[in-house]
């Protein structure tokens, strides 16, 4: 039986076409991965099906009885209380049945009337019924599992939300939706601020919740654990996929296939139709002809265009071997040690991954590695003339006042390359030509984030330094930043918790362990 349906829906903003005459439905149980570019109209799903938007056009159905839970990157838990009173708050009657047990209690030890006692033994069972039936027993250890799970110390968990950062009151919005059981979870990019413990738990809840669940991720091993069904929104349709991510990825392949030989037949028919037309001029074209034109239209077909593209870009870029050392550097906050004793070095094209919790040191580490801090013992040895490129901080100054093509086409390696090549590559970023001429200040967050990334990518620096990168990108501008990434003759830093993006490009690891301490291994 269907909880969500979608009949002949279609959504337009002004002139803009978002999805048109969409059917789609979801069951209980089912799980299903939503993917499609940026602006495809992957939250504007949501919306609809939240009631925050009517459709232009068809039927949403939402079973009234369902119980709805909705959790957005941009999700932020506001107010005065901590995150654990807010929890606790979720349990209302088990509070309440919890108090009135410890008010029985009290009376049982005072109580010396036979009929009375009778009356506050039937009522004491009664309430235990009831917490049997609501499982109150286990409140705390419910609570106490989700906010360790999400990374909230003891500390954290007791301060009030209002005092927590972004990234922790998005965390403890999640944490609150968990904890309400809905029936139907809607969950739009919810590993962003998870490290891998978190995201390996979320996974775990997610497989044994038993309602329906809808995804919006670009964390593709993520997807790949937990759906059941990809949908991909493209040309204003809704394509469904049977199955996880890799699933997704070879009946994709396939359908491409599938399609690029049903367009080579398309093409010949042209091509005949063409024959017959002209030759009620110029005779009949010649069956070589025929042959040598169908041949010249497949030689068009540039085989991986991203991949030629970029190292294209790249020819001319050369670096020495030996790019950065650090020596036994160490950091504290409040006496609290971060790290200490980290040494390690960056050659070229030497892939660094860092990863380890939330809070154990992987940002205060880059801080130290571009200068904004200074390490308390040890150093940090750039050779000379050996720049690096850091995505956060190109985000922060970009110029609003600045276009798009501009920006790019004036820094770096944009200004030497063809403007044809550098526009070409910012249109595999999903900027179209009219986005080129944007101001930056008009852009969404992630168009500023593809903004930025292009400018680290063609940056000519020898290395890229990158923070959690996937979180501001979509699925196909992650995969041409993994295949830059591949190719660039430099080195690349980057923390990151995405672990197929890890298994990607990755040929060593730093390793932060509050417990042994930070480690590297070769990949």
């Amino acid at each position: 039986m269907s909880v969500i349906r979608l009949e002949n829906v279609t959504k337009k903003y002004e002139d803009a076409m978002i999805f048109r005459d969409i059917y789609f439905k979801v069951s209980q149980g089912e799980r299903i991965g939503l993917i499609g570019r940026n602006g495809a109209g992957k939250s504007t799903v949501f919306r609809l099906i939240m009631g925050k938007e009517e459709p232009t056009s068809g039927k949403i159905e939402v079973d009234p009885l369902v119980k709805i839970g909705y959790f957005s990157q941009f999700s932020e838990m506001t107010g005065s209380l901590s995150v654990q009173q807010e929890l606790e708050m979720c349990f209302e009657q088990v509070a309440l049945i919890e108090r009135e047990l410890q008010e029985v209690g009290e009376k049982l030890g005072t109580v010396t009337d036979d009929g009375e006692m009778d009356k506050l033994l039937t009522r004491q069972a009664e309430l235990f019924e009831q917490m049997e039936h609501l499982d109150g027993w286990n409140v705390s250890v419910e609570i106490n599992t989700v906010l360790t799970k999400l990374g909230f110390n003891e500390r954290s968990r007791h301060q009030p939300v209002d005092e927590l950062s972004g990234g922790w009151r998005n965390r403890a919005a999640l944490a609150k939706m968990l904890i309400e059981q809905p029936d139907v979870v809607l969950l739009d990019e919810p590993t962003n601020y998870l490290d891998i413990e978190g995201i390996a738990w979320l996974e775990q809840w997610l497989y044994r919740f038993k309602g329906a669940m809808i995804l919006i991720s670009h964390d593709r091993e993520f997807i790949d654990k937990v759906v059941t069904q990809v949908i991909e929104i493209e040309n204003y349709r809704f394509q469904d996929y049977e199955g996880n991510y890799t699933d997704y990825i070879r009946k994709k392949k396939m359908r491409k296939k599938e399609l690029d030989r049903q367009f080579e037949w398309e093409e010949e028919l042209l091509l005949m139709e063409s024959e017959a037309i002209e030759s009620r001029a110029s005779k009949k074209m010649s069956k070589d002809r025929l042959s040598r034109q169908l041949a010249d239209n497949k030689k068009r077909i540039e085989p991986h265009p991203v991949n030629v593209l970029i190292t294209d870009i790249y020819e001319r870029l050369r670096f020495p071997d030996k790019l950065c050392e650090v020596k036994t550097i160490g950091q504290t906050y409040e006496d609290r040690t971060i790290f200490e004793n980290v040494s390690f070095d960056i050659q070229k094209e030497d892939r660094l991954v860092i990863v380890g919790p939330n809070g154990s040191g992987k940002s205060t580490l880059i801080k130290v590695l571009t200068g904004q801090e200074k390490p308390e013992s040890g150093e940090v040895i750039w050779e000379k003339g050996v720049s690096y490129a850091y995505f956060n901080r190109m985000w922060e100054e970009l110029n609003p006042k600045d276009t798009v093509s501009h920006a790019v086409n004036t820094y770096g390696l944009g200004l030497d390359a063809p403007r044809k090549k550098v526009n070409k590559f910012l249109a595999m970023l999903q900027f179209s030509e009219m986005d080129l001429s944007k101001f930056i200040g008009n852009l969404s967050g992630g168009q500023k984030a593809r903004v930025a990334l292009a400018k680290c990518l063609l940056s000519g620096a020898a290395v890229i330094i990158l923070d959690e990168p996937t979180n501001h990108l979509d699925l196909m501008s992650i995969q041409v930043m993994e295949q830059a990434l591949i190719h660039f003759p430099g080195a690349v830093i980057t923390v990151s918790h995405d672990r197929f993006f890890i298994d990607k490009i990755g040929t060593k690891m730093l390793t932060f362990d509050p417990a042994t301490g930070v480690t590297e291994q070769n990949l």
